[in-house]
């Protein structure tokens, strides 16, 4: 474990080859089987609330009407996650051209909202966990192999995979320092 100012972080994140390649996973981590989606930490419910009205003409009938009937946030007021539909796609889903994409990432880069996503979303494979602290763990799904491969191609570290979220949660002093600390290690 690798520890940066008071955040504990899974040395796999600097250690091992990551990058997202969507032509070959079609956004598989948008519609992972399990039934619960994606993590959210309460404090982002009201700023996808807002960003809702952005996002539903990207969206199909059944999403719409989740979210129009706010049913849209599962588990606990504690542990709220992303619905998914059918045990899979989550809720913001929808597809181009067989890839599943983001909803609220769509509008967000159209500049319909201020809203990119959920931080759990935008950091994965990362995932927070909290054990009196935020611990970043690396958590790829068989999902990812082709993630995987094109990250030892392009030689990119799950750490530069998720890079803007990690200064979106962290900071631009932490993930300099968790850099840093990456390139002492490769010494």
């Amino acid at each position: 474990m690798i520890l940066i100012d008071s955040i504990l972080m899974d040395e796999a994140i600097i250690h091992e080859h990551f990058s997202c390649d969507v032509q070959a996973c079609k956004g598989a981590c948008c519609t992972l089987k399990g039934g619960e989606g994606a993590p959210l930490d309460k404090r982002e419910i009201p700023f996808i609330k807002e960003a809702i009205p952005s996002v539903l003409s990207y969206l199909d009938e059944e999403s719409i009407q989740i979210l129009n009937d706010e049913s849209w946030i599962g588990g606990t007021p504690d542990e709220p996650f992303v619905q998914c539909i059918d045990d899979a796609d989550c809720v913001f889903v929808f597809r181009d051209k067989g890839i599943a994409k983001c909803g609220l990432e769509k509008a967000f880069f159209e500049k319909q909202t201020t809203f990119r996503k959920p931080l759990s979303c935008h950091l994965f494979p990362i995932r927070i966990r909290n054990f009196g602290g935020d611990y970043l763990s690396y958590q790829p799904f068989e999902e990812c192999k082709p993630a995987i491969e094109h990250g030892k191609k392009q030689q990119s570290m799950v750490i530069h995979s998720v890079r803007e979220a990690l200064i979106r949660a962290y900071g631009e002093n932490w993930y300099n320092q968790a850099q840093e600390f990456m390139s002492q290690e490769s010494e």
